[in-house]
């Protein structure tokens, strides 16, 4: 990745100008030029590290929750998506714009997946819909009882040797706001993709002021890319549970951490505690688990290891 692309990843992924001709800003930032700035930023697109650069924002302020459920889908003993099981489940989820995420862990409970609806009676429905079409089973409906970080901002520079995510403690989300039918318009297309053109949000038919706006209401939590990690440099990832009621303000504080939450426990899961973790190498992701368990007193935990990611979309709002 040439020093541009990486400095301009840096920048972009929580401050993408929103400003008529951002490139031309990007360029004036980093002494460069539009065409220059543009033709790196499509690069990084084109070649898949770049997932999509668009608004980033809060489902409760919009009026819609979020669950992650965990569940046992029956697998071969590689735990490969080519389990027929699997693949029959990973098409079902693919199918429902409801689950943004979905991913294979390595636990008895090995399939994680995020539902977004406007109530619990509807998540509900999708579980029990995917529970009726595959062998998806046993499935927990977890709610978030504590945040203490979402922070999805990757830094691909090094410092001091490293190249970690960077710290950003989320303020938590706010009460749902009264939305027009042209705030819901305008937030139906940022969750998009921008245009590939030098003037995206004219080509978008959205005002840079607008999307000001979102963010200043707090309806937004970022603008900017989103990116695919493992192309960005993190290949190795885990969701650390940890047994523990107290630690959560220190996990947050920790780099390594891009999320982190308090979570019920249930049965044959007796964590609470959950933490993303991420690394460039399997050495450093077992270092950092230990380092964080050691942060906040060794408590027993579980290490959750991406196996394979199956789905990975950005919700459609008002659609």
């Amino acid at each position: 990745m040439a020093n541009l692309e990486q400095k301009l990843l840096d920048t972009i992924q929580d401050s993408f100008p929103l400003e008529e001709r951002p490139y031309q800003v990007l360029a004036e930032q980093f002494g460069s030029d539009e065409q220059t700035v543009f033709a790196s930023v499509e690069n990084l697109r084109q070649s898949g590290v770049i997932r999509r650069i668009g608004g980033v924002y809060d489902s409760r302020a919009l009026g819609f929750i979020s669950r992650l459920c965990a569940g046992k889908v029956p697998t071969a003993a590689t735990g490969a998506v080519g389990d027929s099981a699997l693949e029959l489940f990973a098409a079902a989820v693919n199918a429902i714009p409801a689950i943004t995420h979905n991913y294979v862990r390595s636990h008895e409970y090995n399939v994680w997946f995020t539902v977004i609806a406007e109530n619990e009676s509807e998540i509900q429905k999708v579980v029990d819909a995917l529970c009726s079409r595959t062998d998806l089973h046993d499935v927990h409906v977890l709610s978030v009882t504590k945040k203490f970080k979402i922070d999805t901002v990757m830094r691909v520079l090094k410092e001091n040797g490293d190249s970690r995510p960077r710290g950003n403690d989320d303020q938590g989300a706010q009460s749902k706001t009264a939305l027009s039918s042209s705030d819901k318009a305008r937030i139906r297309i940022a969750c998009d993709d921008i245009p590939h053109t030098l003037t995206p949000y004219a080509d978008w038919g959205v005002s840079p002021d607008e999307l000001r706006d979102d963010l200043a209401q707090k309806r937004m939590r970022r603008f900017g890319a989103i990116l695919r990690h493992q192309q960005a440099g993190f290949a190795y990832n885990a969701m650390v549970c940890f047994n523990a009621f107290e630690g959560g303000e220190i996990l947050a504080q920790n780099s390594h951490v891009s999320h982190c939450y308090e979570r019920p426990a249930f049965d044959g899961f007796p964590y609470m505690l959950y933490a993303m973790m991420h690394a460039q190498s399997a050495e450093d992701l077992d270092r950092y688990i230990k380092e964080a368990a050691d942060s906040i007193g060794n408590p027993d935990y579980a290490v959750l290891l991406s196996i394979q990611e199956l789905k990975k979309t950005s919700f459609q709002f008002f659609v």
